[in-house]
């Protein structure tokens, strides 16, 4: 006789499964207050390691599977597919930025900026696969990130300033809008993508971060972008962040550099022996 797939307690499986989308249903629960980790001043405790686990780092836009760039690599090479953590789905380019998105797309890799070892920028440093440490304090509040070491001080609650130069991680002042930590973030590069697929910005790029608790070890993050150099509106990225309660877990070392000097200074190389 076959197995019946229905649980036998299936009131109490109900209650589960019903729990469980409420949690993962695209960040329509959010965390009761008692259930929030907090510091001694009672603010949200953010301290820990967490990850994403999406493949927005290929394209933040919804996106099928597809052929890697180097096809010797096979399906380990290959491109996954996405549901994209666009709100709305897609990016509102001007004409002229989507004209230039698909043109970095379409030698990606040979120019997205990441695959040369520089730091992503946010929000991209979020989303990447690779974990990131939050270390807060009082007055500051410090973002480690493992690819290329990349890191960040955000300033919470201390008076606005103008940045003296643009920063590969921007200028950022945090406050507190009740349970959630908002991060303002100005001044970055132009040279950082979004992704893989060539989403851009320029030096207008303001990032508004909101961090709000899910639950005791997932994060909602959200991100509200406005660049009016390159977008025709606002528009808001979100996706789930989780703690990594891995034994022992910390940050390793990806100092890329080394992996990229190859790629990047091989010809001076080839010359200099050439010429020897």
């Amino acid at each position: 006789m076959a197995r019946s797939l229905i649980p036998t307690n299936f009131p109490l499986a109900a209650a589960i499964f019903a729990g469980l989308i409420s949690l993962g249903s695209f960040g329509s629960a959010f965390a009761q207050p008692t259930d929030i980790p907090r510091t001694a001043d009672g603010r949200p405790n953010f301290n820990g390691v967490w990850q994403a686990i999406n493949t927005a780092n290929w394209n933040i836009e919804p996106h099928a599977a597809d052929f890697g760039p180097v096809v010797e690599m096979g399906a380990i090479g290959a491109i996954p597919a996405g549901l994209g953590i666009v709100e709305g789905d897609e990016i509102p380019y001007t004409p002229e930025a989507r004209r230039q998105q698909q043109l970095n797309q379409a030698d990606w890799l040979a120019n997205d900026p990441l695959v040369k070892c520089y730091m992503p920028g946010i929000p991209r440093a979020n989303y990447l696969p690779f974990p990131f440490q939050i270390v807060q304090s009082t007055d500051t509040i410090i973002f480690a990130y493992e690819f290329a070491s990349a890191s960040r001080i955000v300033y919470v609650d201390q008076p606005d300033y103008e940045a003296p130069i643009l920063s590969w991680m921007g200028h950022n002042l945090a406050s507190y809008e009740g349970d959630s930590l908002v991060i303002d973030v100005t001044d970055q590069m132009p040279d950082t993508w979004f992704d893989h697929a060539g989403n851009h910005h320029s030096d207008a790029l303001r990032v508004t971060e909101r961090y709000t608790y899910m639950g005791p070890n997932v994060i909602r993050y959200e991100a509200t972008l406005e660049d009016p150099n390159t977008y025709t509106e606002p528009w808001r990225i979100s996706f789930p962040l989780y703690r990594r309660l891995d034994e022992n877990m910390q940050l390793l070392e990806f100092k890329c550099v080394e992996f990229t000097e190859e790629l990047l200074y091989g010809d001076l190389r080839k010359q200099a022996d050439a010429t020897n």
